[in-house]
């Protein structure tokens, strides 16, 4: 296993823990696409920089990657499949179709898997969930992702899912804006690349 590089090379433009995970692909509709969780420990990387998990326990599943790089490798193909799935019901959603059962069973076992794991705690005045025994588990993460998932997905947010409008991006995004009018992923890349285009054409 690799260790955590120095320049990640995620970014976080999603607004959501679950597109953020879906993001994790550049140019997904390309021949050879370049998937950016190329390892168990840019998938650790992910975790930690996206707030998903907390740096102690990315550290200790690190440790216990080291110790079974089989069940790390595992892990990585499931978090995958599970990434996969989520981009077909999102995109699904964005473009009005039916949503592929397929996909749908997958994230619904994901949910039933994650939901093994966690417990309601209650402490200070107030009840939370937690998550049990993390740390002994390398696919914590995608605990963590599918239970988000589920949660935007029987939320009002569902209607905001969004995929950029550059050929070369269609990354997915929750649209925020007060007119719901975002194009882009992110204006600064995708936006300016396309007004540039644009501009390049015309002066033509």
């Amino acid at each position: 296993m690799s260790a955590p590089n120095s320049n990640p090379p995620f970014e976080y433009t999603g607004g959501h823990i679950a597109i953020d995970f879906v993001d994790t692909v550049n140019g997904r509709h390309r021949e050879n696409p370049h998937n950016l969780l190329s390892d168990y420990s840019r998938l650790l990387q992910w975790s930690e920089e996206s707030g998903t998990l907390p740096r102690k326990l990315v550290d200790q599943l690190r440790k216990l990657a080291a110790d079974q790089p089989a069940r790390a490798q595992s892990v990585l193909r499931q978090a995958i499949h599970l990434r996969e799935a989520l981009y077909e019901v999102f995109t699904a959603i964005v473009v009005r179709s039916a949503v592929p059962p397929s996909a749908l069973a997958t994230l619904n076992k994901a949910i039933q898997h994650a939901a093994a794991h966690a417990e309601v705690a209650f402490a200070t005045n107030h009840f939370s969930r937690e998550w049990i025994d993390s740390q002994n588990h390398l696919d914590a993460m995608l605990w963590r992702v599918a239970q988000s998932a589920g949660e935007l997905l029987t939320s009002g947010d569902i209607n905001e899912i969004r995929q950029c409008a550059a050929d070369d991006c269609l990354w997915l995004f929750l649209d925020k804006t007060k007119n719901h009018r975002r194009r882009w992923c992110e204006m600064k890349t995708c936006g300016n690349r396309d007004k540039a285009r644009r501009y390049y054409h015309r002066q033509k």
